[in-house]
């Protein structure tokens, strides 16, 4: 049997989840040329051209009370509905079967777990979450990439509030395993590293998340949109390893993931590459 390559790449195949940096679509269900619209590529494309690491933002939509990925609200920006956006993740990994794939979910209205449970089941792409055997699972316990793909356990779920793994055991709480830094930078340089969620936490056993994402004040009101101007500088190689080495130097290991936006923009896989010395 002729071996596949993990996420594109037999050097990730032996490495743990919790050792592979990916860069990932922050609000990836977003796409457009609005202000308060965060990517260029939809989520079939962003999937396509590399990126493995999906977040998006959840709100129970009004009238019709489905849950959405919306932007701050789903007046402002409604993308379409949680099973949909499910449904359009397990076709991919369904014809890309040597992929891992991360979503991590925010739960804009404190949504009770079992209700994404069951856009999880409707979509039909249960079958391939992750399920770890205790939880949280410590940061040396993960399974390799090929052990995922072998397991057919390709999607690994987290979310910000709202977890019960008592409940829906699939759904991981997001900060049992990361840490996030600040977002809404406004700094191109990213000149920082700092924790920012959960509060009060150390980075001792935790994954970690940097927010690499890139905020202009409009018309300097106080509203801040994403920066889609300068995505190309942000984006690029560059600055994402700049901010990762001042990381680095922190916490002893790079980031899990980086967070950008428009992902389209600049070479956000060359920069993943390098993050993973590949």
């Amino acid at each position: 049997m002729v071996h596949a390559a993990c996420n594109g790449h037999d050097e990730l195949c032996s490495r743990q989840y919790s050792n592979v940096s990916f860069v990932g679509a922050h609000d990836s269900p977003f796409v457009g040329p609005l202000p308060q619209q965060n990517q260029g590529w939809s989520i079939t494309e962003q999937l396509d051209n590399g990126i493995r690491f999906l977040q998006g933002q959840t709100h129970r939509a009004p009238i019709f009370g489905t849950l959405n990925f919306c932007h701050t609200s789903c007046f402002l920006e409604n993308a379409g509905t949680v099973r949909d956006f499910l449904t359009t993740v397990k076709t991919w990994l369904d014809a890309n079967p040597n992929e891992v794939v991360t979503l991590l979910i925010v739960n804009g209205d404190f949504v009770p777990i079992t209700d994404f449970e069951s856009e999880f089941d409707g979509s039909g792409i249960t079958n391939y979450t992750y399920t770890p055997p205790v939880s949280p699972l410590a940061i040396n316990a993960w399974p390799t990439l090929q052990e995922l793909i072998t397991a057919g356990t390709r999607l690994v779920v987290f979310i910000d509030y709202g977890a019960d793994v008592t409940k829906v055991p699939y759904i991981l709480d997001e900060f049992a395993y990361f840490f996030e830094t600040p977002y809404d930078q406004t700094d191109p340089t990213f000149s920082q590293c700092k924790i920012d969620r959960p509060s009060n936490a150390t980075a001792s056993g935790r994954m970690y998340l940097v927010n690499h994402t890139l905020s202009v004040n409009l018309l300097d009101l106080g509203i801040l949109i994403p920066d889609r101007d300068d995505a190309p500088t942000t984006n690029s190689p560059e600055s994402i390893e700049a901010q990762a080495n001042l990381c680095s130097g922190l916490y002893g290991h790079n980031p899990n993931v980086i967070l950008l936006d428009f992902v389209d923009q600049g070479d956000v896989i060359g920069a993943e590459n390098g993050l993973n010395s590949l």
